[in-house]
C-alpha cells in the first residue's frame, strides 16, 4: 500500500494520515489489501465492481472492512484511517479512552439511524 494512490483525498488529510502511521511506526508493507464487491444499497454501480477494502494487519490480527463510498480510493483512505485508529487503541492506552468515546459515539449513532430506518420501514 503506497500514500500516492490517495488522488481524491485532499493531500493535507493523507499528510496527517501518513505522520500517524509513521508515529505508530506501522510497516505499510505487512498492511494485506483485498478488493471485494460490494453490496447494499445503490445498485448495478455498486454490486458489480470491486470497490469495498478489506485490510488485514497480522501481528495485531485486525480486520477492517470499509464500503462507506462509492469510490475505491476513499474507501482505501478510509479504511486505513480506520486500521490506523485500531492499531492505535491496542498500541497507545492514553490516546485510546479519546478513540473509545468516538467509537461510542459512532455507535449510537448508527443506531439511532438503524432504528429510523425501521421506523420508517414499517410505516410503508
Amino acid at each position: 500500500m503506497k500514500f500516492l494512490e490517495f488522488s481524491d483525498i485532499k493531500p493535507s488529510k493523507v499528510e496527517a494520515l501518513k505522520i500517524r502511521v509513521e508515529k505508530l511506526n506501522i510497516p505499510l508493507d505487512e498492511i494485506e489489501e483485498k478488493f471485494i464487491k460490494g453490496s447494499g444499497k445503490g445498485g448495478q454501480k455498486i454490486n458489480k465492481t470491486s470497490n469495498a477494502v478489506m485490510l488485514k494487519y497480522p501481528p495485531l490480527k485486525i480486520i477492517i472492512k470499509c464500503q462507506k463510498e462509492r469510490k475505491r480510493s476513499l474507501n482505501r483512505f478510509l479504511a486505513l484511517r480506520e486500521l490506523v485508529d485500531r492499531i492505535e487503541m491496542k498500541i497507545s492506552p492514553e490516546t485510546s479512552s479519546k478513540l473509545k468515546t468516538i467509537e461510542k459515539l459512532k455507535k449510537k449513532k448508527s443506531n439511532k439511524k438503524n432504528k429510523a430506518s425501521k421506523k420508517h420501514g414499517n410505516k410503508q
